[in-house]
């Protein structure tokens, strides 16, 4: 292999990684993680491609907009890792946390948490392990939030409450007469402010005045 070949072969295997760094409070910095982070990835030889911080952010908040931009690059494979210094400051919803590694793995971009030693690369069995972890974990939470609207639903009707749409409340003898007077079902459906099925069931058997039954039926 000549010196071109070895090049443009380095070349390919470079890794395009940012850094993703969050506090919570705006009196805060990210000095340190920053710091942490150049330095991991300047040891591995990788590219750094760009940094995302947010700061003032609390990570139970799913979205914000260093972290939104990085999604965003993500889904047009700008890079092909990102590297955070532990988990909590990609974000502390367990929901959140799932979800958005499993995009970036299903976009092939590379999870690595620096002091927790977690990284998604597919290579590693741990890696791995830790997406069917994640995965389990997805299915359990989504459990968790059918139950407790399944359990919600149900004691909501033991109190009486109505759940779903309210019901539209009308005159059924004013929709009549507007019928009978030749009115079409949508005029009367606008007039009484109910969607035009609920007219139609309500009075389909009403003739329009003047008219057989089956200029009714042209008619409807």
């Amino acid at each position: 292999m000549n010196i071109v070949d070895r090049d443009q072969l380095a070349w390919r295997w470079t890794v395009r990684v940012v850094i993703y760094a969050r506090v919570s409070t705006a009196d805060q910095n990210c000095d340190m993680q920053l710091r942490e982070l150049r330095d991991y990835c300047a040891r591995r030889g990788w590219e750094l491609a760009g940094e995302y911080v947010d700061a003032g952010w609390s990570g139970a908040k799913a979205s914000r907009p260093q972290l939104d931009r990085l999604m965003k690059e993500a889904r047009q494979r700008r890079f092909d890792a990102v590297v955070v210094w532990k988990l909590d400051r990609w974000g502390r919803s367990l929901a959140h946390l799932v979800q958005s590694v499993q995009e970036l793995s299903s976009l092939g971009v590379r999870f690595v948490a620096v002091a927790q030693n977690i990284d998604t690369d597919e290579s590693n069995p741990i890696a791995r392990l830790l997406m069917h972890l994640m995965a389990a974990f997805a299915e359990f939470e989504r459990e968790l939030i059918r139950e407790r609207v399944k359990a919600g639903v149900l004691n909501a009707r033991a109190k009486g409450k109505q759940l779903g749409r309210p019901s539209k409340v009308f005159h059924r003898g004013q929709a009549i007469e507007m019928r009978q007077q030749g009115l079409s079902w949508r005029a009367i459906a606008r007039e009484l402010g109910v969607p035009v099925t609920t007219v139609r069931d309500c009075c389909a058997e009403i003739p329009v005045q003047g008219k057989g039954r089956s200029a009714l039926k042209q008619a409807s």
